[in-house]
């Protein structure tokens, strides 16, 4: 029997797997057999940031065959473009999300940022909010970015400024990524990628330019992919996300992720309140005085109204 070596999945292209080896060996896999993770239905069951076991493939020298999966601490995925109730897997075993925002150039929406806190936050990883192009804002947009700050500081998220023509944030950015593996998530356009290249050079990740006629960035990744760092840890590069898609979490428990509504649930006068139409219900009377951020209880209307919210399957056991 073939021995198995253990490896990191650095870059994964649906069919091939760049797995980095503990003596810092790089090696092409494919999949021997299929994989199922809990059975949810996924279009790739390997993502970056898996640790798995692998054999030597006897019929290309050099390459290898994976056989296992480790068991992962986390995963991050989202719904598949094409198809409503199927996910795609992003990135396994991360430390630490950054959500890169951008207020200019593209403007990301609010309904973005928390669907996007919702996932992070059923997945369990910390999630740091980002707020870049500092250098592009004029006084209202400057205004907007403290709004937006104190709403997510309060709730409990840090927030980042970042610029990468001034350099803002990029030293206490580089500390809270050192020794970790990091993700970078966010709508195209939005900076991860020329962010990234500040805060190590050698990289020299590909940027795309704005698109003059839909102000979206164009897309410059195609898969998601590991990087080492020189200061020390991993970022992974993931492709722009045009929509966040949530899928198979129960309507009942979506305020469990909001978590100044987790806060305010033993109050209600329902443990199941869906916030919505109960009477006593302690997350209407924070939004009426003001506790709660209206925008934050409509990014929550509108997650909950959608419809593949209603499956039985949970993401997360």
């Amino acid at each position: 029997m073939d021995d198995k070596e253990t490896g990191l999945v650095m870059k994964s292209t649906g069919s091939l797997y760049l797995v980095r080896t503990r003596d810092d060996r790089i090696v092409a896999c494919r999949l021997r057999g299929k994989f199922r993770m809990q059975d949810i239905k996924i279009t790739n069951p390997i993502a970056v940031g898996d640790n798995v076991l692998f054999i030597q493939d006897n019929n290309h020298q050099g390459h290898g065959i994976i056989t296992d999966i480790k068991e992962r601490k986390n995963y991050i995925c989202r719904k598949s473009i094409n198809l409503s109730k199927i996910s795609h897997l992003i990135a396994a075993n991360v430390d630490c999300v950054f959500l890169v925002i951008s207020l200019r150039e593209p403007r990301t929406p609010l309904g973005f940022i928390d669907r996007f806190l919702v996932a992070t936050e059923s997945f369990r990883i910390k999630t740091i909010l980002l707020f870049n192009k500092t250098d592009l804002y004029d006084a209202q947009t400057q205004k907007n970015h403290l709004y937006l700050q104190n709403i997510y500081s309060h709730i409990g998220y840090e927030c980042l400024s970042t610029s990468v023509v001034t350099k803002e944030g990029m030293d206490k950015l580089t500390l809270k990524m050192q020794n970790n593996i990091s993700l970078f998530g966010g709508q195209s356009g939005v900076g991860k990628s020329s962010i990234i290249n500040v805060l190590d050079p050698n990289l020299q990740l590909k940027i795309g330019n704005i698109s003059d006629y839909n102000s979206k960035g164009k897309h410059t990744t195609t898969f998601a992919e590991m990087f080492e760092l020189s200061f020390g840890g991993f970022i992974i590069d993931t492709p722009g996300i045009k929509e966040f898609g949530l899928i198979k979490y129960k309507k009942e428990e979506i305020s469990h992720y909001f978590p100044e509504m987790l806060r305010l649930l033993p109050a209600c006068k329902f443990n199941n309140c869906t916030h919505t139409h109960e009477p006593s219900c302690r997350v209407k009377q924070a939004l009426e005085k003001g506790e709660i951020a209206p925008s934050r209880y409509q990014n929550y209307l509108d997650i909950i109204q959608n419809e593949d919210i209603n499956l039985k399957e949970w993401m997360m056991e």
